[in-house]
């Protein structure tokens, strides 16, 4: 299970949100480039269709592969009163030759992404990510040296924290405090509900890239 919220912001005030994350994180930034498959099953796996994504981490000297399992947002009035996405993941390391192995199945393509940019991993209440990335599209299947952006110009940022069913409101309050601290750069809510570019941006951009954002919150 994990909280999850995502937003987006433009490239060019990119370096600006690295410069406040790494006050507020107290860690160094990792380098992001990872290959996402998405498949999906077919009719013969059962009417209810299910969705798999294998992802590989380019970053690696040698490539791994992930898959990834994401389930239904939590429902229910308590899930509505958050203001982070609740929902369940299962993750399990595997082999090269996974693709393979889910075509196999009868698992079908569905669409793929190259994710380039940075993340951060910290403590700060609870375990989180911060991924800022570009997400770009292959025109060849599988080629991402020819990958060309989904949105020119726009990037986009993801807070990830693992939960329980014990810890999730906990997480969700945590991920929710956090985030404040970006509201003049972004806004970031449930995925599926775009609020688009903030106004203040470039305002908040440029007090940053002044000072240099060199005090830790």
């Amino acid at each position: 299970m994990e909280c999850v919220v995502q937003g987006i912001i433009e490239t060019q005030h990119v370096e600006a949100l690295e410069i406040l994350l790494q006050g507020l994180c107290g860690v160094r930034r990792e380098p992001l480039k990872v290959h996402e498959i998405c498949l999906k099953s077919g009719p013969n796996l059962g009417a209810v269709s299910s969705e798999v994504r294998l992802i590989c981490n380019l970053e690696q000297t040698e490539p791994t592969w992930t898959v990834r399992f994401v389930g239904g947002a939590m429902r229910g009035a308590g899930a509505e009163q958050l203001s982070v996405l609740v929902r369940t993941v299962i993750e399990s390391k595997a082999s090269k030759n996974v693709l393979r192995l889910f075509y196999a199945l009868g698992y079908k393509l569905d669409h793929e992404l190259l994710r380039v940019g940075f993340a951060f991993h910290f403590q700060r209440g609870t375990q989180m990510t911060v991924t800022v990335s570009s997400v770009n599209k292959m025109p060849q299947l599988h080629n991402t040296d020819e990958a060309v952006p989904v949105t020119p110009g726009i990037q986009l940022v993801e807070v990830t924290a693992p939960a329980s069913s014990e810890t999730y409101t906990e997480v969700a309050s945590a991920v929710s405090s956090f985030c404040e601290y970006l509201a003049p750069l972004l806004h970031l809510s449930k995925p599926g509900i775009s609020t688009g570019v903030v106004p203040t941006a470039a305002a908040a951009a440029a007090s940053l890239m002044s000072d240099g954002g060199g005090t830790t919150l």
